[in-house]
């Protein structure tokens, strides 16, 4: 119960009923369009939560997503998002558990509930688009072998989840914008999946909800980047 407690005590009341909504229209969606797919309810809760621990810089963001990231790539295989299925097991789950050590080794002031914000500098962002494009094509031909539904789409998601696997292992508050813009993707490609069956309707609500909690972890994270900067703590690379 006092564990409970000190998790709760460090999120404000704004950022509390921002998981409470998200968690009832996750919630509210299901069972009006999906009262049998548990899997899907269990992913979406999951990864919001994650979304919420990672816009404080708190390790238990990582930790939930690699949660996420395996359930959310059983529901992707069921509708042959092959693209989805394997960036998220092969990219993003691994990514996370990388995440987990770089944040664990950069507290703040000792911290272990906050991460130290990083400023990555534009040459190493420049390769890290660079080799986005690099990706994007591999895994094109890869999925158009694949025969992987909804290919472009399916592509462009891989590039945006890439930039932001790397960024939240970087402690950049851009990894935030590159999730809100896969975030975007994703609402596309699972409202074409729900247009075949809409019991996929859920999950393209639940990245609508991603969308709006990666916004909201952007802005948490400039907020954190100015503040550490006043303490006068210099960014570890």
């Amino acid at each position: 119960m006092r564990t409970i407690k000190k998790l709760l005590g460090c999120f404000s009341r704004g950022e509390l009923a921002l998981w409470g909504f998200s968690t009832g229209i996750l919630l509210l969606t299901f069972l009006l369009f999906d009262r049998g797919n548990w899997t899907t309810l269990a992913a979406s809760v999951i990864g919001v939560t994650s979304l919420l621990f990672c816009a404080k810089g708190n390790p238990l963001g990582p930790i939930l997503l690699i949660v996420f990231s395996l359930l959310y790539g059983i529901i992707s295989f069921t509708f042959r998002y092959y693209g989805e299925m394997i960036t998220y097991l092969g990219m993003s789950a691994p990514m996370a558990v990388v995440t987990l050590i770089a944040w664990l080794r950069n507290p703040f002031h000792g911290n272990r509930a906050e991460v130290t914000v990083y400023r990555v500098k534009a040459k190493e962002m420049a390769a890290a688009f660079l080799l986005s494009a690099v990706v994007t094509l591999v895994f094109y031909f890869l999925l158009e072998a694949l025969h992987t539904a909804n290919l472009l789409p399916s592509t462009l998601s891989v590039t945006t989840t890439f930039l932001a696997v790397y960024l939240t292992f970087r402690r950049s508050p851009y990894y935030a914008l590159a999730y809100a813009a896969n975030d975007g993707i994703l609402v596309v490609l699972w409202v074409l999946a729900a247009m075949d069956d809409r019991s996929y309707l859920p999950v393209a609500v639940c990245f609508l909800l991603f969308l709006i909690n990666d916004l909201y972890g952007f802005v948490n994270w400039r907020k954190m980047e100015k503040r550490q900067r006043c303490a006068g703590l210099p960014s570890p690379d």
